[in-house]
Parts: C-alpha cells; sequence; structure tokens
C-alpha cells in the first residue's frame, strides 16, 4: 500500500518556500547549494534556479558522491557496492555558506557523510542541510535547518522521492515494506 504525500505542484511550492528560507536566513552572504547525488543533487539544481531568479544574481552549485564517505561501506557484500557519480564544487568554499542538500533526512548517516565529503573540498564559513522530506528516526545528532516536509513514519515505511529528471514524475511517496 502507497500514499502520494506530494505531488508535482506540492514538489514545486515546497521548492519554492524553501528557497525563500534560504534567502530570508542568510540575506546578502555568499550563498552556494551543493548536492548530494543522486536526488538531492538534482534537488539542489532546482533550488539554485529558484533562488538565483529571486536574487537576480548567479549562485555557485555543486554536487558531491558520498560513496566512499559513508560508514557502511566496508559491511557491503563485492556485489553491492555503491555506484560512483563524479562531484563537483568548482568554487572556493571559504567565506561561504554552503547549504548542503539532499532528499530525504532519516538516520543522519547520509549528511553526515556528505560534510565529511565536503570539507575535503575546503572549509566554508557554514554548512547548512536542506531536505526535501525529514522522516525522523535520527541515529545521529543531525538536525536540519530547512525542511519541505515533516514525515513521521515508522521504521517499516519507505519514503520515494521521484523526480521527473530520474524517473518521468515529481512525487514523494510513503510505502509499507514488504518482509521478505
Amino acid at each position: 500500500m502507497s500514499t502520494e504525500v506530494l505531488d508535482r505542484e506540492d514538489l514545486r511550492r515546497t521548492l519554492v518556500r524553501v528557497a525563500h528560507e534560504i534567502i530570508e536566513r542568510n540575506g546578502d552572504d555568499p550563498v552556494a547549494i551543493v548536492g548530494i547525488h543522486t536526488r538531492g543533487a538534482l534537488i539542489a539544481g532546482r533550488l539554485r534556479q529558484l533562488i538565483e531568479e529571486l536574487l537576480d544574481r548567479p549562485v555557485p552549485l555543486g554536487e558531491i558522491d558520498i560513496s566512499f564517505y559513508r560508514d557502511a561501506l566496508g559491511a557491503r557484500p563485492p556485489a553491492a557496492q555503491p555506484v560512483v557519480h563524479s562531484s563537483r564544487i568548482e568554487f572556493p568554499l571559504a567565506e561561504t555558506t554552503v547549504v548542503l542538500v539532499d532528499d530525504v533526512l532519516y538516520t543522519g548517516r547520509t549528511a553526515r557523510a556528505g560534510i565529511e565529503a565536503l570539507f575535503d573540498y575546503g572549509r566554508p564559513a557554514c554548512v547548512q542541510l536542506a531536505v526535501l522530506v525529514d522522516r525522523g528516526h535520527r541515529e545521529l545528532p543531525i538536525r536540519p535547518d530547512y525542511v519541505g516536509k515533516n514525515l513521521p513514519t515508522s521504521r517499516t515505511e519507505r519514503v520515494y522521492v521521484r523526480l521527473e529528471e530520474i524517473d518521468g514524475v515529481d512525487e514523494v511517496e510513503i510505502t509499507e515494506e514488504v518482509p521478505a
């Protein structure tokens, strides 16, 4: 059984709101947007476009792959090793507030890995976290600065973010996992 939580228009409105919140919080300070592959990078691109339209100035955009920063990397069987994407940060991080973007915040482990990967490129003035969905169940002391949708879930549920660029549709859906 699955339930659609956000449709295309809901997702668009949510990102517009988050873009406004980022601008309000940071004022005229230099801000860059960095997305965590894969869907976080796509959401980051959309946020950047919205922020640029609102500010009428360019905003640096980057993307990082956290595959080799995950704490469970060595625990995976060889056949289940991650697909590695390219990371791209082509701007100086010093004296810049970086908004790290991901699709779903769950345990906090992906966000932790994203922060660690980001610091391999330099030391930003500040790191803020923006997520489309916060589903709870944190295992690490990580709290997002910007949340599109708080979605209380059970551990037996799964949240799917689908984006037009990859999945052909913009939606967020919650599904009860079926035991194997």
